[in-house]
């Protein structure tokens, strides 16, 4: 497999980078860091034109798994438009916008994480298909069987309505969730803040996946995202019947930068 069949996938996200490295349609590895500096930007992308990857980028766990004299593909997509220009500089780099996507009835300020995540999900598991990715927001997309964007909806992710609690009051603590479910009729402060965002988030969740599965009944539901293996976990247990329509996959978003690269070669 010569060098044109390599490429990395950048996903710019709110909390971190997510990174994908394709050997033609395969996934050789993925991984997160955290938001890099401009001059530790600048000096990844030196090493990587000079055809090294280093093992490690100030701290952060990086790969050394390609060496070549040509220049690795990069395909970036982002959610922070500040941050875009930084890694455009590298030469080989491609920014996908929401016009590379093919989906209908997209509409202008849609997040191209949402659009990629949707589209990796309905050609890696057919179409219609509803995502729902917990990540630092949590987002509802779904797009019907012509690939035509049925619509969505966004609300502050499990961690980020924990931490708002922390943040915006005087005598509340901060709280790491749990694997398992918090009593409902807690009788601690620590508990009742578990309680009372698990609960309420998981029945939210319960709706949208039932009225999902009431104008597309049996189409795949897939749960992307970091916190996804935690919210179906807490869905198994709490509604064990409604569970078994989905399933996680943590790369939507790269299977959809695949379709779009694979489009652009």
């Amino acid at each position: 497999m010569n060098v044109q069949d390599h490429y990395v996938a950048l996903m710019i996200g709110n909390s971190r980078l997510h990174w994908a490295w394709f050997a033609g349609d395969t996934l050789q590895d993925a991984w997160d860091t955290q938001h890099f500096p401009a001059a530790e930007v600048e000096w990844l992308l030196q090493h990587w034109t000079s055809g090294l990857l280093p093992t490690t980028v100030f701290g952060e766990p990086f790969v050394s798994w390609y060496s070549s004299n040509q220049y690795l593909p990069l395909y970036i997509a982002s959610v922070i438009p500040e941050q875009t220009p930084l890694w455009q500089t590298y030469p080989a780099a491609h920014v996908i916008t929401l016009e590379d996507v093919p989906l209908l009835g997209v509409y202008p300020t849609l997040g191209i994480d949402r659009a990629l995540a949707v589209l990796g999900a309905g050609e890696t598991y057919n179409y219609p298909v509803l995502v729902i990715d917990a990540g630092t927001a949590l987002t509802f997309t779904g797009v019907d069987d012509h690939r035509h964007l049925v619509g969505g909806a966004i609300l502050p992710g499990l961690k980020l309505q924990l931490e708002s609690l922390a943040h915006k009051t005087a005598a509340l603590p901060s709280i790491s969730p749990k694997c398992q479910l918090p009593n409902r009729w807690a009788v601690d402060t620590s508990e009742a803040i578990e309680s009372g965002v698990i609960y309420t988030l998981l029945a939210g969740i319960r709706e949208f996946i039932a009225d999902w599965l009431h104008r597309f009944p049996n189409s795949p539901i897939a749960l992307t995202g970091g916190d996804s293996d935690l919210l179906l976990n807490y869905l198994q247990i709490q509604y064990p019947q409604i569970s078994t329509y989905v399933f996680a996959d943590y790369h939507l978003i790269f299977w959809g930068i695949k379709v779009v690269a694979s489009k652009g070669e």
